[in-house]
């Protein structure tokens, strides 16, 4: 028998992966980001099913309140997102900031410094 807790669990895990795919499909979202959140739709979806899996995996690590492997899990994942998302941040500026320059040395007619034609 499936709980209420489970079956909300279960219907919002369904409503996000249907959300991501429709951010996909209207380009909204890209290819690359969607694969994690499609992965965090499926894992919801199959603790949902299977209940008794977090029990086990709770009781493993030696952790008395399995829905606490649950929310240790939701932290760890939050923290990876958080540091790819300031790596590309990272990057993406270095390459605002680069196609600023290059763009300010053309409008000064000046060119780059690796496009320098031999004299």
């Amino acid at each position: 028998m499936v709980s209420k807790p489970h079956l909300i669990v279960g219907l919002v895990s369904l409503t996000s992966l249907a959300f991501v795919l429709r951010m996909v499909r209207r380009r909204q979202l890209r290819a690359k980001y969607s694969l994690l959140w499609v992965c965090v739709g499926v894992g919801m979806l199959f603790i949902a099913i299977a209940p008794g899996v977090l029990d086990r995996v709770a009781h493993a690590m030696g952790i008395d309140y399995p829905p606490a492997v649950y929310l240790l899990v939701a932290v760890a994942f939050l923290l990876v997102v958080v540091v790819h998302f300031s790596w590309e941040l990272s990057r993406l500026e270095e390459k605002t900031r680069t196609l600023a320059e290059e763009l300010a040395l053309l409008r000064a007619g000046v060119p780059a410094p690796g496009n320098r034609a031999e004299s």
